[in-house]
């Protein structure tokens, strides 16, 4: 591409054989229509199934889809991370291929942010409706905790579906995040930001790539991310096993200068089993932080791009 483009879409894509046609019908009429330059990054994660074919057929029809391939699979913020490296765009948006954010709301996204001259605008979720209940619970409880401790510059029920300036993505790539979390990064920076309100649609086709346990390692991740908390509150918990101690070491000398012990087994096996079990939540805490540290010392990138189409269509030109 000669010129930077007006605006990127960064999408992350895995195993989407059958959403990506849906997703690619509605995006591309929208983009077309803001009379802009424009390209589509299309982050392929190391998928298994037909999506890298279905990639390459795509780009013949539609120049401005440009494809990234991962030589092998990285998870979702890693793709995430490989579009915001390298789109070129003025501002950029990232948006899921399953179609559950819709793109018709992204020329609202930049008209917002050429009006207000803003660098961040918030897809946030103003009916998640379509979410199943158990869902539901535990992204408002996710969401309730990351506003405690990383505090309300975070907006509720917002994703990963969002516009970007052109500053506010350089100000991302300079920060030295081994592991980021860019729905707790993004609002940490500070910069002028607006919202814009949706409605959460089911998903276009296939099944979910964020079940239960990838949603508690993305909660822990955010937590260690971005707070000292959960070590805080290894050590509450330390001198809360202290005093349960203290108090069974007074109940019990006060029982036995009144002589009335009597075989305890019960309530001293109970004793051990919570210092035990607080002894371990703090090793596990301790752990999970220093497991963080390693891998920053490591310095390992969070990806490897395997295929880079607009490097391809470089070296033709050159």
């Amino acid at each position: 591409m000669s010129t930077a483009p007006q605006l990127s879409v960064v999408m992350p894509i895995y195993n989407e054989q059958e959403a990506l046609p849906l997703t690619v019908e509605r995006l591309r009429p929208i983009l077309d229509g803001l009379g802009i330059d424009y390209e589509v990054v299309g982050v392929d994660d190391g998928s298994t199934d037909a999506t890298p074919v279905l990639m390459q057929k795509i780009r013949q029809d539609w120049p401005e889809f440009r494809i990234i391939r991962f030589a092998r699979n990285s998870g979702h913020q890693a793709a995430l991370k490989a579009g915001l490296d390298r789109a070129f765009g003025d501002y950029v948006v990232s948006i899921d291929a399953d179609l559950q954010d819709p793109p018709e709301k992204i020329p609202e996204m930049l008209s917002l942010a050429r009006e207000q001259n803003l660098d961040i605008v918030y897809g946030v979720r103003g009916d998640r409706g379509t979410d199943s209940f158990f869902k539901r619970r535990t992204a408002g409880a996710y969401y309730w905790l990351m506003r405690k401790l990383v505090g309300k510059r975070m907006p509720s029920q917002a994703g990963d579906y969002r516009l970007l300036s052109r500053a506010a993505v350089d100000a991302i790539k300079a920060l030295p995040e081994h592991q980021p979390v860019y729905r707790l990064l993004v609002p940490w920076l500070g910069f002028p930001s607006g919202e814009v309100v949706y409605v959460r649609e089911e998903r276009v086709a296939g099944a979910t790539h964020y079940p239960l346990a990838k949603m508690v390692r993305l909660a822990l991740d955010s937590v260690t991310n971005f707070s000292a908390a959960p070590l805080r509150l290894a050590t509450w918990l330390g001198l809360l096993s202290f005093a349960v101690c203290l108090l069974l070491a007074v109940y019990t000398t006060i029982s036995f200068a009144l002589g009335s012990t009597v075989p305890g087994w019960s309530s001293l096996f109970i004793g051990m089993l919570f210092i035990g079990a607080v002894q371990l939540i703090c090793v596990g805490l301790l752990g999970e932080y220093t497991g963080r540290i390693y891998s920053a010392v490591q310095a390992r990138p969070a990806y490897f791009v395997g295929y880079d189409s607009a490097e391809e269509e470089r070296r033709d030109n050159s």
